[in-house]
Order: structure tokens, then C-alpha cells, then sequence
């Protein structure tokens, strides 16, 4: 299948720069016509030529409208400000995030495909991209164990109820029928929750500004 063929030689960073959901679908949107090659900034020039050569088109300049090919980078979260909100774990595609709701959250620099989801979502602001050290460069082997970690989370993502997901690094089990019937939260604890959350954002800003 070309879309399977086209899929193997993207960089499987799934970060979206190219407009589509995911590596995938924009494999399947090159197959059919419906986007260039030249969408991917993680594969940069190489990425391209491959492209180029399997699908017998002529070689053109990477899309800077869809971001810049630059080194490898991982995400870095700066312990001292994460108030545990878990947004940066429900955004990373690889499971690269171990962390728990109130609970300060660390990255697995290997496992991170460098897609920089993680960062907007973070209300502190406390997520940054470094390049690594030493430098080198993203290769097949790193493309393909991410497939396999995306691939792995889509599933357990789409076995599990979404009223069940957890924002846990691990594997969930089927929810029986006594948890999917729990009873939606009241306002006032939803009010609670949220109460909290902005205390939190609040004291981290604070402590932030202080430090600046």
C-alpha cells in the first residue's frame, strides 16, 4: 500500500507542523494527491529526497509556512514550577511524560520525538525544547520505536472509555460496568477543582516573578 510505503519514511514525531493529525494521515494525504512533500520539517531535506525518489516527483524546498528543519531536540520541564496538571501528558503522543494529577512531572528524554506538543498546553509555561547533546541526528531506528510507542498509545487510548482515561504512563484496564456508571461531578466539586487549579497557576506565577 503507498500510503504504508510513504508512512515508513516519515520521521514518526507526529507533531502535527504538517497540518495533518499525525504522521499517518498525512502519509495517506501525499498518496492521494492531497498535499505536497514538503510539509514535514522533522524530515527536512532528507525527508524530502526520499519522498521524492519513492514517488518519482522532482525534489522541492521543505514548506517554511509548516516550521524550520532544525536539531534534534527534547522537551525539558523545569521541576520547580509544575503544578501537576497533567496537560502535558494527555499532549504528548509517545507516553515520553511520567507524572500523576498534582504530582511534579519529569520527561524520558529517550522517548521524546522532540514535537514540542507539550509546551503550549503548559499553563506555567514551565516546558522548554533543548537541543541534545551531544548532537545527532534523528534516525530510522528512533523513527521507528516512536511509531511503535504512538501506535501503542492510540490503542490503549482507544480501548479505554474516555470518562476512565488517567493522565498514568501505563497500560489501563477495560472499565467494568459499575466504574463507566459513576455519577458526573457535582458543581460545586467541579467549582473546587477549579478553585485549586487557579490557586495553583497563581502561586507559580508568583513564585516565577520572583525569581525572574
Amino acid at each position: 500500500m503507498l500510503a504504508e510505503r510513504i508512512n515508513r519514511l516519515l520521521p514518526q514525531t507526529q507533531c502535527t507542523k504538517c497540518g495533518f493529525d499525525g504522521c499517518a494521515p498525512y502519509a495517506r494525504a501525499i498518496a492521494e494527491d492531497a498535499a505536497p512533500i514538503n510539509r514535514c520539517p522533522p524530515g527536512g531535506e532528507a525527508g524530502i529526497a526520499a519522498l521524492a525518489q519513492l514517488l518519482n516527483r522532482p525534489i522541492i524546498a521543505l514548506d517554511t509556512e509548516c516550521g524550520l528543519h532544525v536539531p534534534l531536540q527534547v522537551a525539558v520541564i523545569d521541576e520547580q514550577y509544575c503544578i501537576g496538571c497533567t496537560l502535558c501528558i494527555q499532549a504528548c503522543p509517545v507516553d515520553a511524560i511520567l507524572g500523576a494529577s498534582k504530582v511534579m512531572h519529569t520527561v524520558l528524554s529517550n522517548d521524546c520525538t522532540g514535537c514540542d506538543l507539550c509546551v503550549a498546553p503548559c499553563p506555567v509555561d514551565c516546558i522548554e525544547m533543548v537541543d541534545v547533546e551531544p548532537f545527532r541526528e534523528w534516525t530510522r531506528n528512533d523513527a521507528d520505536l516512536a511509531r511503535v510507542k504512538y501506535e501503542r498509545r492510540q490503542l490503549r487510548l482507544n480501548k479505554t472509555p474516555a470518562s476512565l482515561r488517567t493522565s498514568e504512563n501505563t497500560d489501563i484496564p477495560e472499565a467494568t460496568s459499575a466504574q463507566t456508571e459513576q455519577p458526573a461531578p457535582s458543581p460545586s466539586t467541579v467549582a473546587e477543582k477549579q478553585t485549586a487549579v487557579q490557586a495553583a497557576l497563581a502561586r507559580a506565577r508568583a513564585r516565577r516573578n520572583t525569581t525572574a
